[in-house]
């Protein structure tokens, strides 16, 4: 049935934008951001890739979330990144959550954006996937490799002029804490760096626990992005991604 447009109809619309205006157009987005605790940044706005640069053909928002995504017909032949461009980041906590289907991904931090055409990042990197294996990992995109598999507390040091990853020890076992993780579904991702020692969290669980004491290598300042990467077509989304800076 089509609406009739009365006089009423228009003295309702006009109240409900003074109203908005008096209020300050406030979305749910900003009033969560009201709850943020002192020092605390939020770098989504929910609503659009403000603050963030990357190829647009690979990188979107829906479901308001930051979306990252590969198609069969325009596969990737290098894994490439939505960069933070808010500058970069040294001793940080940060909180988000993410969820992905098929592939996967990762959040780089304290890292270089090698390709500026193509969105190119090396870096220290927090590892998610599709997969059973590698969601909690410390992996060094472009660099070292594997800092540290699920499960593992290890130091990284140099030997002989080459890098060496140390094995202190394993808190939980790497299956164990893939139990934790939800597939297809939101899951709280923590990333801490502070000075060399970095930790990864997901649903409250530590994954690796690493010092990096390579001076040479150990990177103390460095960008944020994310990742869409390289293989059969993909999606990842994130969102309530909140940076706390540390001392």
């Amino acid at each position: 049935m089509q609406k009739r447009w009365t006089r009423q109809s228009a003295i309702g619309l006009v109240a409900t934008l003074s109203l908005l205006l008096v209020t300050g157009c406030e979305t749910p987005q900003s009033k969560k951001a009201l709850k943020l605790e002192p020092g605390v940044e939020s770098l989504f706005d929910g609503v659009s890739l403000d603050g963030w640069d990357g190829l647009p053909e690979h990188w979107m928002v829906e479901d308001g979330a930051i979306t990252g995504y590969t198609e069969v017909d325009r596969p990737l032949n290098h894994n490439t990144f939505l960069v933070w461009n808010g500058g970069t980041v040294e001793n940080f906590e940060l909180r988000f959550k993410y969820r992905i289907f098929n592939g996967n991904s990762g959040v780089q931090y304290r890292s270089q954006v090698q390709d500026f055409n193509r969105f190119i990042v090396g870096g220290y990197q927090a590892d998610m996937e599709a997969g059973q294996q590698y969601s909690g990992i410390l992996y060094e995109e472009r660099g070292r490799g594997i800092l540290a598999l699920r499960g593992q507390r290890t130091r990284v040091i140099e030997e002989n002029g080459q890098p060496y990853v140390e094995l202190i020890g394993t808190f939980a076992d790497a299956n164990e804490l893939q139990q934790y993780i939800r597939s297809e579904d939101w899951n709280d991702y923590l990333i801490r760096a502070n000075g060399n020692h970095l930790m990864h969290f997901i649903n409250g669980k530590l994954m690796v626990d690493v010092v990096d004491g390579q001076a040479s290598r150990a990177a103390t300042s460095g960008v944020l992005a994310f990742q869409v990467h390289t293989g059969p077509a993909m999606k990842v989304q994130f969102k309530d991604i909140h940076l706390k800076r540390l001392p």
